[in-house]
């Protein structure tokens, strides 16, 4: 199983909890803000900004802390200052990382970073290391119980979707990353329940890793995750599914 799918599902089981959800909340907060402050307070005209609102509402996040957070993002109400930075490690069994990061503290941040990767058996690369090996693509996920995947397919690639794949009990609608809002719109529209909607770091290759790698890049992509400076963290290893009862 791929890194995207495998850790997409261990993010969802994470969220269930009160402590990952307040996490959640916390992460979608500083993308409205940002999303607010680069490219207005308006979703109408600012996908970015629409896309964070989706992602916030489908958390079922409060109207209140949504347009609070457009506020604090278009100056309306006083906030903090956000900085976006994207880290590239490598970790266990070769594997790359991208970490993106929000904060409004650098050195703090980085300094996190580099002790939870070495920490956990990595290494902080220099910018550019591993970024060339990932895509960056618009993943949208509809649970596949009661859906018909021909009329989903269809649906997406009318929408402007790229592919349409089948992963554990979700559909996962892959688009061109400009082209995420209109197609998940597009869906929505069409009677399709979506569970979540995000641009992903895509990797081109996949390195397939051991039990024990695998049991050690999870733990290191969940003690990332845990970061509050943290927004999303990608990799590239592949568990063979026989493996996969074990972890």
């Amino acid at each position: 199983m791929s890194g995207h799918s495998k850790w997409a599902t261990i993010r969802r089981d994470k969220e269930k909890t009160d402590a990952a959800r307040g996490r959640t909340f916390s992460k979608l907060i500083k993308e409205i803000t940002i999303a607010a402050r680069t490219g207005g307070g308006d979703a109408n005209g600012n996908p970015r900004l629409r896309t964070a609102i989706a992602a916030a509402k489908e958390a079922n996040m409060p109207a209140t802390n949504i347009d609070r957070a457009i506020k604090k993002g278009t100056g309306e109400l006083p906030g903090v200052t956000y900085e976006e930075v994207i880290y590239e490690a490598y970790g266990p069994g070769g594997t790359a990382l991208l970490i993106e990061v929000t904060t409004d503290n650098r050195n703090r941040a980085v300094a996190d970073i580099r002790h939870i990767i070495q920490k956990n058996g990595g290494n902080m690369g220099e910018s550019g290391s591993v970024a060339w090996m990932f895509q960056r693509k618009g993943v949208i996920s509809l649970p596949s119980n009661s859906i018909d995947e021909d009329s989903l397919m269809l649906a997406a690639l009318d929408a402007g979707a790229e592919d349409v794949k089948s992963e554990d009990d979700f559909f996962q609608v892959m688009t061109p990353s400009e082209k995420l809002e209109p197609v998940r719109a597009a869906l929505e529209s069409g009677g399709f329940k979506i569970a979540s909607a995000e641009l992903a770091q895509l990797p081109q290759t996949y390195i397939p890793v051991s039990s024990d790698q695998a049991r050690s890049v999870i733990r290191l992509m969940e003690a990332l995750d845990e970061h509050d400076d943290v927004q999303k963290v990608w990799s590239n290893f592949d568990i063979p599914d026989e493996l996969m009862a074990a972890l």
